[in-house]
C-alpha cells in the first residue's frame, strides 16, 4: 500500500500501524466505530455489504467503510469464516486526558489479531469441533507438524513421513496452516487447499524456536516433555507459539503442556479412506448427516464431544487402552440408572477447556467465571455415579476429578448470581464482597441521603442545629451557617464565602465526600474492573487442575455416549484381539440402519477374514446389490472396535488392523491434471505401496475407468498381488462387475469368492441383500438402468445390443429405429482359434492365412509358438486373441 505525500495525523497512525500488521485487515477504532481505509475499505465493503463512503485525507479522498464497535461480534466472524486475518485496533487513551496533553489523536494499537486458525470467539468456534492451527518445517524426508487449538489449551508436536502427515492432516482438519515464506509458490496441491499463512524465514533460522518453547514453559530444556529429540518438530512449535504470541498480544498461560504426537499409536487412515467411509464429513454434502460420528455422537458436553471427533480419527493400534474403554462401556451400558444419571449431572456443565482458557488469556467477563463456578459444583455430583468403581479407566477417570471447593466459594462469594455480560457495566459483584466498593455504590445509589447525613452528623458535632449543606458549580458542595451561629464554627472551617446572613464554608472532609458521590458510580465500575482482574488472575492459577477435570470428564462423556448408542441400537462388545482374524456374525451398517424408511429392515450379513485361507473375498452382484454397503459397514465396525466402541453385530472378533484402505467410488481431481481413472490409480498405488499383513483394504471396483481389457488387466493383477507378496498380503475385501475374476478362485488358495443374492421376475431384478459364497454372472445393468428412469426406447436397444454380444454378434448397421441389420462380425472364428492353439500349440498356416507366407503371418506363427496355453491365464489369452486379430487384417 502506497502512503500518501500529505495526510491527516489520523490518517498517518492508521497507515503506520496497518504497515506493521501485513496480510491483515485493519479494524481501526475511532469513537464508537471501527473504521477501515483505502484497501480494506474496498475489501469489507465488498464481502459485508457495507456502504463505501470517502474520507478527506490531506486534500485526498481516501475509501472509508466502517460499522458500530457494538456489531464487531456481528461482523467479525463473517471475516474470519471467509479465510481472513483481522487485527483489532483499540484506543488505548482516554480522549479527556489526550485532549487536557493538548494531543491532536489518542494512543491507540493492536491488541488482537484474530485468524481462522486462532480464535477464543464463542461465534467463530464450534462447540463440539477442535479448531486446530498447524506449523510445518521440512529437513529433507521428514516433517516437523505443531498444531494447537488455543481454545483448550492443546498443544502438540510430532516427526513424521509425508504420507503420515498428510494422514495427520486429515485427521486433524487445520482451520489454518503456517508455512516458512520460502515455500511460497511451492507447496503441494494438498497444502494449497489449506488456508496458508507464510511467515517470515528468520522465524525458522537458529534455536530460535527452541529458546521461545523453554522461556514460555519456564525450563532450561525440553526433555521433562519427552520431546527433546524431535528437533526438526521444535522448529514447528516454535514458529506456532511465535505466531500466537504475536497475535493475542497477551500471555498464553494456558498452554501448560506440550507432548508429543506418536502417529505410531493410532491406525493409519488415508485421506480416501476417511472420506470414504464417512466418519465425520459426508462424501455428498460435506455436513455430519449420514456420518459416523453423527451416530456415536451421544455426549453431553462439547468436551466429550470434540474428544469423540479425534478418538474416531485415531483408533487404537492397542489392545489394553481399548480393552479399557470396551470395560468401561461395558459398566454403563449394563447399568441403565447409573448412565441416565450421569447424563444428567453432565448436561450442567459447561465447556471447562474453553472457559479456563478465555479466563487465562484475559479474554473473559463474569459470566465466564460464573460458569465454571456452577460446572465445578457439579463435579461432586459425577463422582458419585462414577463411584469408586472396580473398572481401571472409571477408577482413573474418578480420580483425577479434584474437588475445587476453595475455588468454587471464592467465586461464589464474589460474584452476584446472575452477572452481567460487560464488565464495564458493573454490578458484577455481590454485596458485602468489598467494603469500599460497598460505600460507593451506597454513595452513588443515595447520594442525597449520604449528604444529609453528614450535615446531620456535622451539626450535631458543631452544636448548630440549623447547619446546612448546598452545592453549586463553583464550590461544589460547601456548608452554610448563620451569622447567630458564627461563633460556634469550628476551626477546621475553611470560609469560601460572606453572604449577608451567613457564611459559607468547606472542610477538607466535605470535599472527601464530595469526590465521592460526584464519582462514586465511575469509581465504583473502575474498582469493580481491578477486582475482577484481580479475581480473573486467582482462577486461571487452577488452570493445571481444571484441565486436568476437563479432560477426566471429557474422555467420561465419550464412554457414556458409546454405551447410550449401543444400548439403544443394540450393539454388542468386540472381541478384540492379536490375532489376524476379522470375523463378524450378522453385521450391520451403523448409519444405513438409521436411514432406511420405516418398516423396510437392515439385512446383516457374515464375514470372515483371515491371513491363511481367507485373505481375499472377491465380491461379485449388481449394482444396487449393497457390495458397497458390505464393503464400509466391515471398515466402520473395525473402525468402531479399535475406538474401543461396541459395535453393531451379532458377534465380532476383530484382530488387530494397523491401516485402513479404501478405494471405492469414481473422483476426479481435474485442477490438478488428474483423470477419474488416474486418481484411482493414485489410490490403487498408495495401497499397494503402504499395505501390510495386519491392513484392511477395501476394494469397490477397480479398474473401471479405463477400456474393459485395461480395466479387467489391472484388477487381475493387482489381486495376484495382493495375495503372492507376503509384506503386502493383507485382508481385502474385493467388489467388482469383472466376473472374469471369479477364475482367480480356482488358481490361487487364498482367494474366495462371494456375490450379493439377487432375483430377476418378469424382466425385473429384486434384490436380496445378502452375501452368500460363489460368484456371480449377470450384473442385471440394463434393470438397474430401468429402474433409474431410462426411456423405454434406450433400455430396449440396451437389451438387443446384449443379445447380441452375448451371442458373439454386434449389429453395426442400426438404422436407428432398433432394426437389427444382417451385417455382423461373427467371433466364434476367434474363439475357435484360441481353442486350437490350446490344443495344439500352433495354427496350420494353410487355414487361416491361404498358402502365403508373409512377414505378419510369420510374426502371428511366432508368437503363437512361443505362448504356452497349459499356463496362460483368461487376461493373457484375451491379450494374445486382441494381437491375433490386429496381426489377421
Amino acid at each position: 500500500m502506497t502512503k500518501k505525500k500529505k495526510q491527516t495525523p489520523l490518517m498517518r497512525q492508521y497507515f503506520e500501524i496497518k504497515e506493521k500488521h501485513p496480510g491483515t485487515i485493519l479494524l481501526f477504532r475511532v469513537g464508537d466505530f471501527y473504521e477501515t481505509f483505502a484497501d480494506d475499505a474496498v475489501l469489507i465493503s465488498k464481502e459485508l455489504g457495507i456502504t463505501l463512503t470517502k474520507r478527506n485525507n490531506g486534500g485526498d479522498q481516501t475509501p472509508l467503510a466502517g460499522f458500530p464497535y457494538h456489531a464487531l461480534d456481528t461482523y467479525l466472524p463473517k471475516l474470519v469464516k471467509r479465510g481472513f486475518r483481522v487485527a483489532i485496533c483499540e484506543q488505548t487513551e482516554d480522549p479527556e486526558t489526550a485532549k487536557k496533553a493538548g494531543k491532536k489523536i489518542v494512543d491507540r494499537e493492536v491488541t488482537e489479531i484474530t485468524t481462522p486458525g486462532i480464535t477464543l470467539s464463542e461465534k467463530l468456534l464450534q462447540h463440539k469441533r477442535n479448531n486446530y492451527i498447524v506449523s510445518l518445517h521440512w529437513a529433507g524426508g521428514t516433517a516437523g507438524i505443531s498444531f494447537s487449538d488455543i481454545s483448550t489449551g492443546e498443544f502438540a508436536l510430532s516427526q513424521v513421513s509425508r504420507p503420515e502427515l498428510d494422514s495427520l492432516l486429515q485427521s486433524l482438519q487445520p482451520s489454518e496452516i503456517l508455512v516458512q515464506k520460502k515455500y511460497k509458490n511451492k507447496l503441494s496441491d494438498e497444502l494449497n487447499a489449506y488456508n496458508t499463512t507464510f511467515i517470515d524465514d528468520w522465524v525458522y533460522e537458529g534455536d530460535y524456536g527452541y529458546k521461545l518453547l523453554t522461556d514460555h514453559f519456564k525450563t532450561h530444556s525440553l526433555k521433562g516433555y519427552g520431546v527433546e529429540e524431535l528437533e526438526v518438530a521444535h522448529t514447528a512449535a516454535g514458529s506456532l507459539l511465535h505466531y500466537m504470541q504475536e497475535t493475542q498480544k497477551s500471555s498464553l498461560g494456558h498452554l501448560r503442556r506440550l507432548y508429543a504426537y506418536e502417529n505410531a499409536d493410532y491406525m493409519s487412515l488415508d485421506g480416501s479412506t476417511k472420506r470414504n467411509l464417512e466418519l465425520t464429513a459426508s462424501m455428498q454434502e460435506g455436513g455430519t448427516d449420514g456420518t459416523l460420528v453423527s451416530i456415536l455422537d451421544e455426549t453431553s458436553t462439547a468436551m466429550g464431544g470434540r474428544l469423540l471427533r479425534k478418538w474416531i480419527m485415531r483408533p487404537l493400534k492397542q489392545i489394553r487402552p481399548i480393552e479399557e474403554r470396551l470395560d468401561a462401556v461395558d459398566v454403563l451400558v449394563k447399568d441403565h440408572v447409573r448412565r441416565e444419571d450421569l447424563r444428567e449431572e453432565l448436561q450442567q456443565i459447561g465447556d471447562l477447556e474453553r472457559l479456563i482458557s478465555r479466563i487465562s488469556v484475559g479474554r473473559t467477563n463474569a459470566r465466564d467465571l460464573k460458569q465454571l463456578q456452577l460446572s465445578l459444583e457439579q463435579v461432586p455430583k459425577v463422582k458419585m455415579q462414577i463411584g469408586n468403581s472396580d473398572n481401571q479407566l472409571l477408577s482413573s477417570i474418578y480420580e483425577r476429578l479434584k474437588m475445587m471447593v476453595d475455588l468454587q466459594e471464592r467465586i461464589s462469594h464474589a460474584l452476584v448470581e446472575e452477572p452481567p455480560a460487560s464488565i464495564r457495566d458493573g454490578g458484577i459483584f455481590a454485596d458485602g464482597f468489598h467494603e469500599d466498593l460497598d460505600e460507593l455504590r451506597e454513595i452513588a445509589r443515595n447520594g442525597k441521603t449520604y449528604i444529609a447525613k453528614i450535615k446531620d452528623k456535622l451539626a450535631k458535632e458543631a452544636g448548630i442545629p440549623s447547619l446546612k449543606i448546598g452545592y453549586n458549580k463553583v464550590f461544589g458542595y460547601y456548608i452554610e451557617v448563620t451569622n447567630t451561629h458564627k461563633d460556634k464554627v469550628p476551626d477546621h472551617f475553611i470560609r469560601k464565602q460572606t453572604l449577608v446572613n451567613s457564611e459559607r464554608y468547606i472542610t477538607p472532609e466535605l470535599k472527601e465526600v464530595e469526590e465521592k458521590v460526584l464519582s462514586a458510580e465511575d469509581r465504583s465500575k473502575t474498582l469493580e474492573g481491578e477486582l475482577f482482574e484481580e479475581l480473573r488472575i486467582y482462577v486461571s492459577e487452577f488452570t493445571d487442575d481444571i484441565q486436568q477435570i476437563a479432560h477426566a470428564l471429557a474422555e467420561l462423556d465419550c464412554i457414556q455416549s458409546f454405551a447410550e448408542v449401543a444400548f439403544r441400537n443394540s450393539y454388542v462388545r468386540p472381541d478384540v484381539n492379536e490375532e489376524d482374524v476379522i470375523d463378524i456374525s450378522r453385521g450391520r451398517h451403523p448409519v444405513v440402519e438409521k436411514t432406511l424408511p420405516p418398516g423396510e429392515p437392515f439385512i446383516p450379513n457374515n464375514i470372515h477374514l483371515d491371513n491363511s485361507e481367507y485373505q481375499i473375498l472377491m465380491i461379485t452382484g449388481p449394482n444396487m446389490a449393497g457390495k458397497s454397503i458390505i464393503l464400509r459397514q466391515t471398515g466402520l465396525l473395525v473402525l468402531m472396535a479399535q475406538i474401543g466402541c461396541f459395535v453393531p453385530a451379532d458377534k465380532a472378533t476383530i484382530g488387530l488392523v494397523d491401516k485402513i484402505f479404501t478405494r471405492v467410488g469414481a473422483s476426479d481431481n481435474l485442477a490438478a491434471g488428474e483423470s477419474t481413472f488416474l486418481v484411482e490409480m493414485n489410490e490403487a498405488a498408495n495401497i499397494l505401496n503402504n499395505a501390510t499383513p495386519k491392513s484392511l483394504i477395501l476394494l469397490d471396483e477397480v479398474g473401471r475407468g479405463t477400456s474393459t481389457f485395461d480395466g479387467l488387466s489391472i484388477a487381475w493383477s493387482l489381486s495376484e498381488y495382493l495375495h503372492n507378496k507376503p509384506e503386502v498380503a493383507a485382508k481385502t475385501l474385493f467388489a467388482t462387475h469383472y466376473h472374469e475374476l471369479n477364475e482367480l478362485e480356482s488358481r490361487y488358495e487364498r482367494i474366495k469368492n462371494f456375490n450379493v443374492q439377487v432375483k430377476e421376475h418378469d424382466g425385473k431384478v429384486i434384490f436380496l441383500r445378502k452375501l452368500v459364497r460363489g460368484g456371480a454372472d449377470h450384473s442385471y445393468g440394463i434393470q438397474v438402468a430401468n429402474m433409474a428412469g431410462l426411456p423405454d426406447v434406450v433400455i430396449n436397444r440396451a437389451k438387443e445390443i446384449l443379445a447380441n454380444l452375448e451371442s458373439h454378434s454386434l449389429d453395426v448397421s442400426h438404422d436407428g429405429n432398433g432394426a437389427i441389420g444382417k451385417t455382423a462380425k461373427k467371433k466364434d472364428a476367434a474363439r475357435k482359434t484360441v481353442q486350437q492353439v490350446e490344443s495344439q500349440g500352433q495354427l496350420p498356416q494353410m487355414t487361416l492365412f491361404g498358402s502365403q507366407m508373409d512377414p505378419n503371418v510369420e510374426t502371428l506363427i511366432n508368437k503363437l509358438e512361443a505362448s504356452d496355453p497349459e499356463r496362460m491365464t483368461p487376461i493373457e489369452a484375451l491379450l494374445l486373441l486382441s494381437e491375433l486379430k490386429r496381426l489377421a487384417k
